[in-house]
């Protein structure tokens, strides 16, 4: 039975409602699907009505405050139960779905919830073994909560070499987990702050005849869940406030020779036996490692869509401020709408492009990862099941940098155009861009990560030309690859505007950016070589200009592939494909804009006729999806309540909403307590002497 979608309440949003060239319902339908459809308005529904989610724009609660609130809004997310585990095997999606949602109410009330459910409780079913199940068990009811300690206080993205050990006592059958000194505290945990009880904590597994078998995982106490006090050997503790999600207690933890039984030991890819023998199913301890850290990939992807939701949001407060927000026009007659401005066109809509862009992408690659993680439950063992964990290594590694960044960069921008009421806290500008901020750090630095993407892609690069390895992998990122020489012979030929906005045509462009940036990011690292370099330096000199612009550009590529996919799909409606086109064209454009240097240094492009048509194209398909931007908004836009942004509101009142909500403000009209201070006492002039 197809979903009834709500009609939004008319009001000055009208005047572009009806100008638009689709229907944005149909285009509800098509993105989410109407299962989708059913579980976020029951969702959105649950939160509107139930007094424990009320809260007004732009409030300002303190800290501890903000704490308990959060805490009390998880408690009741597991009262409601919002999503049994049946209905995640049916639809893995709707996981993201959900996280989708409750991020868009509050990302610290997201993170909260999914920390303890999601990296802590999926990490010990990941990771361990039956032995493990009563903690999975325990975190499904709270009996349990829990974090997922990997950072220390001194090493972040260096993973391997965190100091943290847990060494096996065979006289007592437990691993004694220690801090060697506050720099190898456990840093940054979300949960840990305030009110975790375990930890999954990454340490060196030291056997009795003092092996290092590297790092592994371990279920650790951490307080006791009657009183929260924190258990005997563990100082554990909040770090204080941070730039954004304040909701969210990250703390620390230093271990003082803590005992857990040897059961505690996450034992799918290492185990030590009872009189103290490492014992493990891998060969390769690299590989050991890399499954270890599996969970991270998944992560990544999930940061991906977070970033993109941000940028959703703040594009739905933008776009309909400009479309309601009337300043100057022509001689004698009335102001016109901002968005009638190419500049604030130009601004926004290559963003809005990028939104659809990367809503169709972040579910492809979510969609690849559940694909990944059955087969690693199937214990599928075959080379293609490994090749596909490293693509999406590769993947998740640069679609991070990707959504985070264009996010972060676009917020800005939508707070930006929204003048000086976007920069009223109440609009909820400012909270999207501080609580976007940590995609682009957590789960691994996007510069690091990205180095991840470029050493995958060099790899096959190296795999083709001094093996003649036919190169195809499992979800076909890197095929084109294989016509490395033919591509790079490849000019751009195109002479018309209506040419530029071909998808396919912008694609091929960035086939040979993607050759160009493999082939010469080989060659610096072959001259670095020769030049004596180690392989430490030569890939550290390699990285600016060469193998960073070269996973980005392999990012961009993949995106815009997919996109391009869809929009030429048979079961794409047809009344659809002409805005979702001229969206992926402008994607492309807007991004390979970013390349014009390399274009035009390896002879793609020449002489000025190509930057102007990629520049004429880009206004050209701003100003005819000006028209559409507000219905495009509409599409991915949540009830008013959970935008929680007075200019964003779906009626359009725009500055209704703003005065309303500014004069339900506390102590609006009122003096402030200190006003004596005011009004006696002036000062003396030069009366007081600096004390030197």
């Amino acid at each position: 039975m197809e979903h009834t979608v709500a009609d939004l309440p008319s009001g000055p949003l009208d005047i572009y409602r009806r100008k638009a060239s689709f229907n944005w319902k149909d285009m509800l339908r098509f993105i989410e699907g109407d299962e989708v459809l059913a579980f976020k308005q029951n969702l959105f529904r649950t939160l509107e009505n139930d007094p424990v989610f009320a809260r007004r724009p732009g409030e300002d609660i303190p800290m501890e405050k903000m704490r308990e609130l959060t805490f009390l809004r998880v408690k009741q997310l597991f009262r409601y139960d919002l999503l049994t585990k049946e209905e995640v095997m049916s639809n893995p999606w709707l996981t993201m779905v959900l996280n989708d949602c409750l991020g868009m109410y509050d990302w610290s009330m997201g993170a909260k919830y999914f920390l303890n459910k999601g990296m802590f409780g999926a990490t010990v079913a990941n990771s361990g073994s039956g032995r493990h199940n009563k903690y999975v068990e325990n975190t499904e009811d709270m009996t349990t909560f829990g974090c997922f300690a990997l950072t220390e206080l001194s090493h972040g993205s260096n993973t391997r070499a965190m100091r943290t050990t847990a060494t096996y006592d065979p006289s007592t059958q437990e691993f004694v987990i220690n801090s060697p000194d506050f720099e190898a505290a456990k840093f940054w945990v979300g949960n840990l702050g305030k009110t975790a009880t375990h930890a999954v904590v990454f340490a060196q597994l030291y056997t009795p005849d003092q092996v290092c078998h590297g790092l592994h995982s371990f279920v650790v106490p951490v307080r006791d869940p009657k009183t929260l006090l924190a258990l005997p050997g563990v100082l554990v503790g909040d770090m204080g406030k941070k730039l954004g999600q304040n909701g969210l207690d990250n703390g620390f933890a230093w271990f003082h020779n803590v005992r857990i039984p040897r059961e505690n030991l996450l034992n799918k890819t290492g185990d030590v036996t009872p009189d103290g023998r490492y014992v493990t199913p891998f060969k390769d301890p690299n590989k050991r490692f890399g499954s270890s850290l599996g969970a991270l990939s998944g992560g990544r992807v999930s940061i991906t869509r977070m970033a993109l939701i941000n940028l959703k949001l703040a594009l739905i407060v933008a776009i309909r401020f400009s479309a309601t927000r009337r300043q100057f026009g022509p001689k004698n007659t009335e102001e016109i709408p901002v968005l009638e401005y190419q500049l604030q066109q130009w601004r926004l809509i290559p963003y809005l492009a990028a939104a659809y862009a990367l809503e169709h992408f972040t579910k492809v690659i979510f969609m690849n990862f559940v694909e990944f993680q059955i087969g690693q439950m199937m214990k599928d063992k075959s080379d293609r099941q490994a090749e596909m964990g490293r693509e999406i290594h590769a993947i998740g590694c640069s679609s991070k940098p990707l959504g985070s960044w264009t996010a972060q960069r676009g917020i800005q921008e939508c707070r930006e155009a929204c003048g000086g009421h976007g920069y009223l806290a109440m609009n909820r500008l400012g909270d999207l861009r501080n609580d976007n901020d940590p995609n682009c750090t957590y789960e691994g630095d996007n510069n690091v990560l990205l180095q991840q993407t470029s050493n995958y892609l060099l790899g096959w690069f190296h795999a083709k030309h001094c093996d003649g390895v036919q190169i195809e992998s499992p979800l076909h990122t890197v095929d084109f690859l294989n016509d490395f020489h033919k591509i790079l012979e490849s000019k751009f030929t195109v002479t018309t505007m209506d040419q530029c906005m071909d998808s396919a045509v912008l694609l091929a462009a960035y086939e040979w950016l993607v050759c160009f940036l493999l082939e010469q990011s080989h060659k610096r690292l072959e001259q670095l070589r020769a030049s004596g370099k180690d392989e430490f330096e030569a890939h550290n000199n390699s990285q600016v200009y060469f193998c960073r612009s070269l996973s980005i550009a392999y990012i961009e590529y993949n995106c815009l592939q997919r996109f391009h996919e869809l929009t030429t799909a048979q079961d794409t409606p047809a009344a659809l494909r002409p805005v979702l086109s001229k969206l992926c064209a402008l994607y492309g454009l807007w991004s390979l804009s970013n390349h014009m240097t390399t274009l035009y240094q390896g002879n793609y492009l020449s002489g000025g006729k190509p930057a102007e048509l990629v520049q004429m194209a880009i206004l050209t398909l701003c100003s005819q999806l000006k028209d559409d931007a507000v219905a495009l908004v509409d599409v991915f836009a949540p009830p008013d309540f959970i935008l929680n942004s007075p200019i964003g509101n779906a009626d359009g009142q725009l500055y209704k909403n703003l005065w309303s909500t500014m004069m339900q403000g506390s102590q609006v009209l009122e003096r402030p307590s200190w006003w004596k201070e005011f009004c006696s006492d002036k000062p003396v002039v030069g009366s007081l002497r600096p004390k030197l």
